[in-house]
């Protein structure tokens, strides 16, 4: 009969009080999810400072597509920071979705700048058809003034 080894990660007292002390403060910062609910194709979701927002199923990586039935179930998670469809096994951040509906110019650039590093095909062939053409256009600069 062979034998299961288990790993075992240690960490010491001070490293366990940082780590909960960056939890208290992610906790108290908030906005947390107190309830969701999926209704005609959007997510409805209830914060604990009294404000709500929703987006559509769509717009949501590991949502878009599902069935209706898979995304009534949802589960409010990890103290009001995550929201799980568990028949989907998707989750959702809390604090990213608010700041992807409700952030700031900073956090939009943020974004944008992540997926402009994407690489997929259509953009590799996007960029070889730009280049057949001159390739990106020079910005013009502005006359100076004396």
């Amino acid at each position: 009969m062979g034998t299961t080894k288990r790993h075992v990660s240690t960490i010491d007292e001070a490293t366990f009080a940082k780590a909960s002390e960056r939890g208290r403060r992610l906790l108290a910062r908030g906005p947390l999810a107190t309830a969701a609910r999926y209704e005609a194709g959007r997510i409805h979701v209830e914060l604990n400072n009294g404000c709500a927002f929703e987006f559509p199923v769509e717009h949501a990586q590991g949502l878009a597509g599902a069935k209706a039935t898979d995304l009534r179930t949802i589960e409010v998670s990890a103290a009001g920071l995550g929201l799980h469809w568990p028949k989907l096994d998707a989750d959702l951040y809390v604090p990213a979705l608010v700041k992807g509906i409700l952030g700031t110019n900073q956090w939009m650039t943020q974004i944008g700048a992540v997926g402009g590093r994407a690489a997929t095909v259509a953009k590799a062939a996007a960029a070889r058809a730009n280049g057949k053409l001159g390739g990106r256009p020079r910005k013009s600069r502005a006359p100076e003034t004396a």
